[in-house]
């Protein structure tokens, strides 16, 4: 018999690693608003983040990337997490999910994103994880109006 905690920490690996064989929300957008390039020089994981914005919603979100499971899953998450949000929903959804990452504990609005609840043992992933987040901070940083 398996554990409970061991049985959810394999779905969440299941999920992680379906969404890095078969990412969401991945390729070009042609008619994006914004876009954003992020890099993890400590193991060469890259992605360019791209967001059609209508005023403060979030209308579409797409990426590509080359990086490892965790990155990919974690942009491909993301992206499928930010349409239709604010933009200020936005800045709340990348403070919930650094808090996980750092800590472990997963806010309910999170959702499918606790899936990488388990990066916070992995203390070389976090930067992998948290790489489409920084990004989205700097894009949506950029998209502020002045």
């Amino acid at each position: 018999m398996t554990a409970p905690g061991s049985a959810m920490q394999a779905l969440y690996r299941q999920v992680v690693m379906e969404h890095y064989r078969r990412p969401r929300n991945f390729g070009d957008l042609p008619d994006a608003t914004h876009a954003e390039g992020g890099h993890n020089p400590s193991c060469g994981d890259q992605l360019q983040l791209m967001l059609r914005l209508d005023g403060e919603r979030i209308e579409d979100a797409r990426f590509t990337a080359q990086g490892c499971a965790i990155s990919v899953a974690s942009a491909s998450l993301m992206t499928g997490a930010l349409k239709g949000k604010t933009v200020e929903e936005a800045h709340a959804l990348i403070q919930s999910f650094t808090e996980m990452v750092r800590s472990g504990e997963a806010a309910p609005e999170l959702g499918d994103l606790a899936a990488l609840r388990g990066v916070h043992t992995l203390h070389t992933r976090v930067k992998c994880a948290t790489l489409p987040w920084q990004t989205l901070q700097v894009l949506l940083e950029q998209a502020r109006p002045s």
